[in-house]
C-alpha cells in the first residue's frame, strides 16, 4: 500500500517495524458532546484504513483513547477544561457527562459501521502512567517546573514542528493570536505535561502527584496510552488535519524525548468536513448529527456513502443537496444489488481474485475509497453470473463497509411481500401493503386516469395523500406506501 505521510508531506510505501503487524493509533474523542458528522468523517475514513490493511493481510492492533479530562477550550494550554464546560451546560457531574457522550459517541459508530478499536482507554482510567511518563521526561531534562506546573522545554528539540515547517524564529510566537499569555513558559511553545491547583481552583478531576493535587495536560494521555498498548514502536497514528498541531506535534515531542529514539513515522490526517460558511465546528450553536440526519430520514450509511466518495485529504463541502444525492445514489445501488439472483450458479474463483488484486490496486493507492465505489459498479458489470458478483461486491464491503449485501437482501424480501400483497383489476396492477380499501382506492384511480377523467383522479390521489398514503405510478402498475 502507498499511503501519504504527513510528517514527510509524501506518498510512500507502507512500512511496519514487525512485519506484517501495524501497531495502529487514533485519537478518540472530547466526550462532552455529541460528535457532530465532521467529526464522524475521520473516523469514517480511519475505518475504511483499518479495514483496508486487514483486507491486505496485516495483523492490526488499533488502540484509541477517550479524553475525558484536560483537554482545554483552546486545544493548547488557554481556556477551561471542555468537560466541565460539558458538565456545567447540563448541569451533571464531569463523570456523568464523560459516560453519556461516549455510549452516544459509539452508538453513532455502530449506525455508521465503525467498527470499535481493540482497545478503548479513556484518559482518567491511566493516571499513573501519565505521572510516570512526566516524571521521566523531567528526569531526562525535557521537563521543568514552573509555577507549580510540570512543562515540557521545546527548546531541547533540534525541530519541533514536524508537519509544518517554520523558522527557528517561530518557535517564539504564541500559537494564536489573543491567547492570553503564560508567563510560566520559557518558551511559547512549550506545553504542559501537568497541571495543578494554579491552573484552575474549580477543576472537578484531580489526582494528587510528586508536583501537587492536578491533572494531566491532554497530549500526555495519547502518548501514555500509545505507549502502554501499541510499545515503544507504533507505525501509523490517525486523526484530523486539525490535530497536526498542536496536539500531534507535541506528542511526537514528548514520546521520542521520553524514549529517546524515533517513534511513530507514518501520519494519516483525514481533511475537514465544511459546510458552506466554512469549517464545521460545536461553537456555532445547531451542529450536525447523525441523530439529525436520521430525524430528516436518511440512512446514516448513506452519509458513510458520501464520504467515501471524496478522497480523504480533500475538504468535502456537505450541503443537504449533496448528502440528497449521495443518498439517492446509495438507494439505486442497493437496488441494482438486490436484481441480482444470489442462487445463479457458483462463485467463479478466479474472477474473483482478479477483482480482488484490481480493488487492491486502486484503493491501496493512498486509501482511494472513490475508486472502492467505482469497483463495486465495475462488478456490477462484470462478465460473471450474478453469485460471482455477489461474491465481488461483498468482497469489497469488508472494506467499504456500506451493507451493501445485507441491504439488498432485504430488498429483495420487502420487494416480494410487496408482491405478493398486489391485487389486479382490468389490467391494472396494485402493489400495496395489503390494505383492500386502499387497494380499492388506488385501482378506482387508475381506472379513472385510464378513463381520461383527470379530476376524479386527482381528487382521489389527494384522499389518498390525506390518510398518508404515497403514490408511484410505474409501467407495470401502481405502488402505494404510507409515508
Amino acid at each position: 500500500m502507498y499511503l501519504y505521510n504527513s510528517a514527510t508531506h509524501k506518498k510512500e510505501l507502507f512500512t511496519t517495524h514487525t512485519p506484517g503487524r501495524v501497531e495502529m493509533y487514533t485519537c478518540g474523542p472530547t466526550v462532552y458532546h455529541f460528535a457532530h458528522i465532521g467529526n464522524l468523517r475521520s473516523y469514517i475514513m480511519e475505518d475504511a484504513l483499518e479495514k483496508y490493511l486487514r483486507y491486505e493481510g496485516y495483523d492490526v492492533n488499533r488502540v484509541m483513547n477517550i479524553t475525558d479530562v484536560g483537554h482545554l477550550s483552546g486545544d493548547s494550554d488557554a481556556g477551561e477544561d471542555k468537560m466541565l464546560m460539558g458538565a456545567r451546560r447540563e448541569h451533571k457531574s464531569v463523570m456523568e457527562i464523560a459516560q453519556f457522550y461516549t455510549d452516544a459517541f459509539f452508538d453513532d459508530c455502530r449506525k455508521l459501521n465503525i467498527k470499535t478499536p481493540d482497545t478503548v482507554q479513556p484518559a482518567t482510567g491511566l493516571i499513573p502512567e501519565f505521572i510516570a511518563m512526566v516524571q521521566g521526561l523531567l528526569d531526562k531534562g525535557y521537563a521543568y517546573l514552573a509555577g507549580g506546573n510540570v512543562y515540557f522545554d521545546t527548546s531541547k528539540l533540534t525541530r519541533y514542528h514536524i508537519f509544518f515547517d517554520h523558522d527557528e524564529e517561530d518557535l517564539q510566537v504564541g500559537v494564536r493570536e489573543g491567547v492570553e499569555e503564560d508567563t510560566n513558559k520559557r518558551n511559547k511553545n512549550d506545553f504542559v505535561l501537568w497541571f495543578t491547583k494554579s491552573k484552575f481552583e474549580d477543576q472537578a478531576l484531580k489526582w494528587d502527584s510528586p508536583w501537587g493535587v492536578g491533572y494531566p495536560g491532554w497530549h500526555i494521555e495519547c502518548s501514555a496510552i500509545s505507549l502502554k498498548y501499541n510499545g515503544e514502536y507504533l507505525d501509523l497514528h490517525c486523526g484530523g488535519i486539525d490535530n497536526a498541531f498542536p496536539h500531534h506535534t507535541n506528542e511526537i515531542a514528548q514520546s521520542e524525548s521520553y524514549l529517546g529514539h524515533p517513534w511513530c513515522p507514518q501520519w494519516f490526517h483525514v481533511h475537514h468536513l465544511n459546510t458552506d460558511s466554512g469549517k464545521m465546528s460545536k461553537s456555532k450553536g445547531e451542529f450536525l448529527t447523525v441523530s439529525l440526519l436520521e430525524e430528516k430520514g436518511y440512512d446514516p450509511l448513506a452519509y458513510r456513502f458520501f464520504c467515501l466518495q471524496s478522497h480523504y485529504r480533500k475538504a468535502l463541502v456537505f450541503s443537504w443537496e449533496n448528502l440528497d444525492n449521495a443518498a439517492g445514489a446509495y438507494r439505486k445501488l442497493i437496488a441494482r444489488i438486490a436484481a441480482l439472483k444470489p442462487d445463479d450458479g457458483p462463485v467463479d474463483g478466479a474472477v474473483l481474485e482478479a477483482a480482488r488484486q484490481k480493488f487492491i490496486k486502486a484503493v491501496g493507492n493512498d486509501l482511494n475509497t472513490s475508486l472502492g465505489v467505482t469497483a463495486v459498479y465495475d462488478a456490477l458489470k462484470a462478465d460473471a453470473n450474478d453469485a460471482t458478483r455477489l461474491a465481488i461486491i461483498g468482497d469489497y464491503d469488508r472494506v467499504l463497509s456500506l451493507s451493501l449485501l445485507e441491504k439488498a437482501a432485504q430488498k429483495r424480501e420487502d420487494d416480494a411481500r410487496l408482491s405478493a400483497g398486489a391485487s389486479t383489476s382490468a389490467g391494472i396492477t396494485v402493489t400495496g401493503e395489503g390494505d383492500p380499501a386502499i387497494d380499492a382506492l388506488v385501482l378506482k384511480r387508475a381506472e379513472a386516469k385510464k378513463a381520461r377523467n383527470f379530476a376524479e383522479a386527482d381528487r382521489i390521489r389527494d384522499e389518498l395523500r390525506a390518510q398518508g398514503v404515497e403514490l408511484t405510478d410505474t409501467p407495470t402498475g401502481v405502488v402505494w406506501k404510507r409515508v
